[in-house]
């Protein structure tokens, strides 16, 4: 595979799924000392990468779940984010100045702090309550940063009854990280068609619903925008027949997003109606890739790690395609804003 070391990320997957113990007693901990709901406060895309969990929460747990922006919750405050509130907070590199700044408000409100970084001795790390460290980088945080909160959200539901399978289902996900391998060894050469249609063209609409909108909105920002400077139209497909199905003719890409929850049918609809309308329709579906002992409702859970995998190999691909490696900036990190 084109720039991949297959030992590397087996390494930090795997350390993701082995942070498993570590975030469960965090958890249990902050529900013994009272915690009655959870912020994922995170800033850019590692923030973006945190809404699975939420919306898990959100879904079938009368757990309080949150998102926000950790620049605005500062700004703007929060009611609900007190002693009795759990703040997670993802940065890779531990040092993003709003992350830092959220840290310092969600202590200052009583509430406990767990940080997800990639190194021990960041500055986030050393202030949190609990901090969990994941030697990442941008190619393979995204798993990593999916897997982390979502045993987070699985821990909550689990000592809360409201989840009955946590163990099994930790015993499929120490499976994930060769899987995973698998579905980019399987996703290789397509990777590298779809990263020529969408070097090909100047302007691109990522869409998804349920798990996978978060993926969609993180490629579309973070991938195509900051580390490609492609622009691009992130909408939820619930949303995409709400303005932007106007935009669609002769010519304009479209990529989709399927994954295998419940809102499923709301990228099919999208589906149905792009090519219909001359769109050049681009679809990445989590399901056409196999996954020996993962069963569906695992599946359904890890429906944007899977196509994280896959669009990893996209990137691979595109960043030689352009002649733009993934790491150039302009501005990010790079002026002061």
């Amino acid at each position: 595979m084109l720039n991949f070391d297959e030992a590397r990320f087996l390494r930090i997957q795997s350390g993701a799924i082995g942070l498993a113990d570590g975030l469960g007693g965090a958890v249990d901990a902050c529900l013994a000392a009272g915690a009655r709901n959870i912020f994922f406060l995170g800033s850019g895309g590692a923030g973006i990468l945190m809404y699975p969990a939420a919306a898990l929460l959100q879904a079938r747990s009368r757990f309080g779940a949150f998102t926000d922006w950790a620049a605005q919750i500062i700004e703007t405050g929060s009611a609900q984010l007190g002693p009795h509130s759990i703040v997670v907070i993802p940065s890779l590199s531990g040092t993003t100045a709003e992350s830092l700044a959220v840290l310092e408000y969600a202590k200052q409100a009583g509430a406990s702090v767990i940080t997800l970084t990639g190194r021990p001795d960041s500055a986030l790390a050393r202030k949190a309550d609990y901090n969990f460290s994941n030697d990442a980088a941008d190619d393979t945080s995204s798993e990593s940063f999916y897997l982390q909160s979502l045993i987070i959200a699985l821990a909550i539901m689990q000592q809360r009854g409201e989840f009955g399978g946590y163990d099994a289902t930790l015993q499929q996900l120490r499976q994930l990280p060769q899987l995973l391998v698998g579905v980019k060894q399987a996703a290789e050469e397509r990777a590298r068609h779809i990263a020529e249609t969408v070097a090909a063209r100047p302007y691109h609409i990522v869409t998804g619903a349920g798990s996978t909108w978060p993926e969609a909105f993180y490629y579309g920002m973070c991938i195509l925008e900051e580390m490609q400077w492609i622009r691009t139209r992130p909408v939820h497909a619930a949303d995409f027949f709400h303005g932007t199905l106007e935009l669609i003719e002769d010519g304009v890409s479209v990529l989709l997003l399927k994954g295998e929850d419940t809102a499923r049918p709301l990228a099919e609809r999208v589906e149905a109606f792009v090519p219909r309308y001359g769109g050049e329709l681009t679809v990445l579906d989590s399901a056409d890739y196999d996954l020996p002992g993962i069963s569906a409702p695992v599946r359904a859970l890890i429906s944007p790690a899977i196509l994280a995998t896959v669009l990893e190999r996209v990137d691979a691909h595109l960043e030689v395609i352009t002649g733009h490696p993934l790491s150039t900036r302009r501005y990010y990190k790079r002026v002061e804003y």
